[in-house]
C-alpha cells in the first residue's frame, strides 16, 4: 500500500495521502473504466463519444468543479454544501444519457479525490469517491423521461447518499455522538447537507426561466446529432 497511499498519523488518527504512484494508478484506472463503459450504446446509438459531447461534459464538470469550491456552509467531518455544484454532474446526463453521464461522474469523482483526499482506507477511498460521485451518473437513465432533468438530479444525489452514508456506517461509525445509532447519525449527517443543497437546486431549477434555459442548452447541444438523424431517416 505504500506505493499508492502515504500513511499520516496526527492526534492518535490514521489517515492516508496519496503518493506519485497512487495518481499514476488513479489515471490507469480511469482509462481501464473509461474503455468498459465506452461498450455502452448512448443515446444517439454511437459507440464512441463525439467531439461535442466531450466538449460540453467538460465544461459541465469545470463549471460543478469550480462551484464545489464555493461552499455555502461546511461540516467538520466533511460534506459541505455547495453552489450547485452536483447539479452539473447530472445535467451531462439529461444532455447526452447514461454512457455520458456515468463516465463522466466516474472522472468528477476522480477529480474530487485528486485535490482534496480524506482516506483511511482503500474501501472508504471507492466508497466516498468513485462510487458516491459516480452515483451522480445515474441521471442519464432519466434523460428522455418526463421532468427528467429534476429526476436526474434527484435520483444522482440519492445515489451519492446511499454510498456516503454507507461509508459513513462502516468507516466512521465512532464518531457517532454517545446515544446514537451509526445508522441514523450517518443518515442524518449525509442527508443534511445532500438534502440542502438538493432543496436550493430543485427550488432554481423550478423557476419557469431556469427551465426553460436548461432545456434550450439540452436542445443546442443534441441539435447536431438529431440533425445527422433526420438525414438518416
Amino acid at each position: 500500500m505504500s506505493l499508492f497511499l502515504e500513511k499520516v498519523v496526527e492526534d492518535g488518527y490514521t489517515s492516508y495521502n496519496i503518493t506519485s504512484g497512487g495518481y499514476a494508478l488513479l489515471v490507469v484506472l480511469a482509462v481501464a473504466v473509461l474503455l468498459v463503459i465506452s461498450y455502452f450504446v448512448n443515446r444517439d446509438g454511437k459507440v464512441r463519444m463525439s467531439i461535442k459531447q466531450l466538449t460540453v461534459s467538460a465544461l459541465c464538470l469545470a463549471l460543478a468543479f469550480v462551484l464545489s469550491n464555493i461552499k455555502l456552509f461546511k461540516l467538520p467531518m466533511g460534506g459541505s454544501v455547495t453552489v450547485f455544484s452536483m447539479f452539473f454532474v447530472t445535467f451531462i446526463g439529461y444532455l447526452y444519457g447514461p454512457r455520458v453521464s456515468l463516465s463522466a461522474a466516474f472522472a468528477y469523482g476522480l477529480l474530487q479525490m485528486v485535490v482534496d483526499p480524506y482516506i483511511i482506507a482503500v474501501p472508504q477511498l471507492l466508497c466516498d469517491y468513485v462510487l458516491a460521485f459516480g452515483a451522480l451518473g445515474v441521471s442519464g437513465f432519466f434523460f428522455n423521461k418526463r421532468n427528467g432533468m429534476i429526476k436526474g438530479y434527484l435520483a444522482g444525489i440519492f445515489g451519492r447518499f446511499v454510498f456516503s452514508t454507507l461509508s459513513g456506517i462502516i468507516f466512521f461509525a465512532e464518531y457517532a455522538p454517545e446515544g446514537w445509532n451509526p445508522v441514523l447519525y450517518s443518515m442524518a449527517y449525509n442527508g443534511s447537507y445532500i438534502a440542502a443543497e438538493g432543496a436550493l437546486t430543485v427550488a432554481l431549477l423550478a423557476v419557469p426561466a431556469v427551465h426553460h434555459a436548461l432545456n434550450r442548452i439540452k436542445q443546442e447541444a443534441n441539435e447536431k446529432s438529431l440533425r445527422k438523424q433526420v438525414q438518416l431517416g
